[in-house]
């Protein structure tokens, strides 16, 4: 059945799901600053890192093996497209901080994101801790493709019909994901030093600093 995107805009709209500024897509654009990196399962690793009580370091097979849950996202980019029910699978921080299998010390305040290439992407940990942020390995049912951050990427969705001042735009999430750096400063990432805006709240369209 033929969707219709401009109807479907109109009651994202009504049930107040649709950021200011901001328009309805069925696809999934891809935007990204460089080459996609290549996977090597045996060179891999995920590392949880800096104000944190133990450091760890997962191998690829290991981290797999780590609790995974699946969520239901609206993703809202700062180029002002929108794309809603997503279907998203991956490993929660939120439950590795519940489980105690990360433990932050009491003075992190912002979790840094370490992707290849040097990329680096930057949160509060209220974010980071909570249902928004996933570490994302399947979308769709699908592992997630390489120019969309296979094997690992962060994603950042609004919860359908929940706004909260958590709610940010997906940039906040890095693709290709190789570790968190638990921090007393916050360090503004590849994007924000480009002028994007550092808290990116998409109610308040924070697009630019």
């Amino acid at each position: 059945m033929m969707i219709d995107r401009k109807e479907l805009e109109q009651s994202m709209q009504r049930e107040n799901r649709l950021p200011p500024g901001q328009a309805l897509t069925l696809k999934f654009p891809v935007l990204h600053y460089g080459p996609v990196p290549v996977f090597d399962p045996q060179t891999w690793t995920f590392r949880v890192f800096g104000e944190v009580e133990e450091e760890k370091i997962w191998k690829w097979e290991e981290f797999q093996r780590l609790p995974h849950l699946k969520v239901l996202y609206d993703l809202h980019c700062v180029t002002r497209w929108s794309k809603f029910d997503t279907h998203w699978e991956g490993i929660s921080v939120k439950k590795l901080l519940d489980e105690k299998i990360i433990v932050p010390k009491p003075g992190a305040k912002y979790v840094i994101q370490h992707a290849e290439n040097g990329f680096t992407a930057n949160l509060p940990v209220e974010v980071v801790a909570s249902e928004r942020f996933l570490l994302a390995t399947h979308f769709e049912g699908e592992p997630i493709s390489a120019e969309h951050g296979y094997p690992l990427r962060g994603v950042v969705g609004a919860l359908p019909g929940k706004h909260s001042h958590l709610d940010v735009y997906l940039w906040k999430g890095a693709k290709w994901l190789r570790g968190l750096e638990f921090s007393k400063v916050d360090r503004p990432g590849f994007w924000e030093q480009a002028g994007y805006h550092n808290k990116a709240d998409i109610w308040k369209e924070q697009r630019f600093g």
